[in-house]
């Protein structure tokens, strides 16, 4: 097993959970801990070195670069429809890496 593997996608799982909470309960804190399980998600994906490593760290950002606005939008606009779109476009950057990630163990041989 890849410990690796494990905790990015882990944590890609986190930050889609966290971010579907959010839309359940537009609360300010879930998106705080939606946003800072995302970019631990990103900085994890960094140092990956698989054949989709790209996608992986595209799809991750993506997701950071809606998730923070969207928290700026939240916080200090106090704009709830746009902070729920931006939310919902990081769901979907998250469900495009969950994606690529099972491609991709579908793709690589691993010893028992």
């Amino acid at each position: 097993m890849k410990w690796g593997k494990v905790f990015y996608i882990f944590f890609t799982l986190m930050s889609l959970t966290t971010s579907a909470a959010f839309l359940y309960e537009n609360s300010l804190l879930a998106l705080f801990i939606a946003g800072s399980v995302n970019v631990v998600s990103t900085i994890l994906k960094v140092g990956v070195r698989n054949i989709l490593s790209a996608e992986l760290l595209a799809g991750s950002l993506v997701a950071d670069l809606h998730l923070i606005p969207a928290f700026f939008a939240l916080k200090f606009f106090e704009a709830d429809t746009i902070a729920v779109g931006l939310v919902i476009g990081a769901v979907i950057a998250n469900v495009y890496t969950l994606i690529i990630s099972m491609i991709e163990s579908s793709q690589e041989k691993e010893d028992f």
